[in-house]
């Protein structure tokens, strides 16, 4: 799931997209006005997050030019603002959510998860995975990963025949080294029965042979 978030103050913008990436979210950053015009020009996203006082155009009116061009993204408001009219005005610039400030990270998660994603299974021979639960099967059968592996399984199967790349992996290890990351994917390979390839100086993919 690709995350616009526009967040004005950097540092609760990173820790915000720090939370949302270990919860395997793609994030892209925007900081003011013209981020949003700029990255929505080029890319299509599957949900924003904007806070309403940002530099250049404030959130309500981002989103009612979003909406004025036929983007039909699902919105969440993020904001100190709590007065009902700014709620109301929230909801009728075509906001889908709205979560007052200061918020528990986790609860932002769970009403994405909640609202906006789909539980459809991803398979690849006989795997099935719940990419929202992480719940795994090989045959019917409940298989567990532990922690690293399972994040490792879940970035790969998610942009499956896609590479991805060394570093992304490198960021679930807890001493990354290529070493390490061979260990990890040759446990996988055979608990799991994967077809993983090297692409060498890049990344790995886990092909759809």
């Amino acid at each position: 799931m690709k995350i616009l978030l526009l967040e004005d103050d950097k540092n609760l913008h990173a820790s915000i997209k720090a939370y949302l990436e270990m919860e395997d979210f793609l994030v892209e950053s925007a900081y003011n006005s013209d981020d949003v015009y700029n990255l929505t020009y080029k890319t299509s996203y599957d949900l924003y997050i904007f806070d309403v006082n940002v530099p250049g155009d404030d959130g309500f009116k981002i989103l009612q030019s979003l909406k004025s061009a036929d983007d039909t993204t699902p919105t969440i408001y993020t904001t100190a603002l709590v007065g009902t009219s700014s709620i109301a005005e929230g909801f009728n610039a075509g906001a889908d959510d709205y979560i007052k400030k200061p918020y528990d990270p986790e609860e932002l998660v769970i009403r994405i998860k909640s609202r906006y994603m789909k539980e459809e299974l991803l398979s690849y021979k006989n795997l099935l995975y719940n990419p929202i639960t992480k719940a795994l099967t090989q045959d019917g059968v409940t298989i567990g990963l532990a922690d690293v592996l399972g994040h490792i399984f879940h970035a790969l199967i998610m942009q499956k025949n896609t590479i991805v790349p060394t570093e992304v992996l490198f960021d679930f290890l807890e001493h990354p080294n290529p070493n390490a990351l061979r260990v990890n994917l040759s446990k996988l390979k055979s608990k799991l029965n994967l077809d993983i390839k090297n692409v060498r100086g890049v990344g790995y993919m886990l092909e759809d042979i």
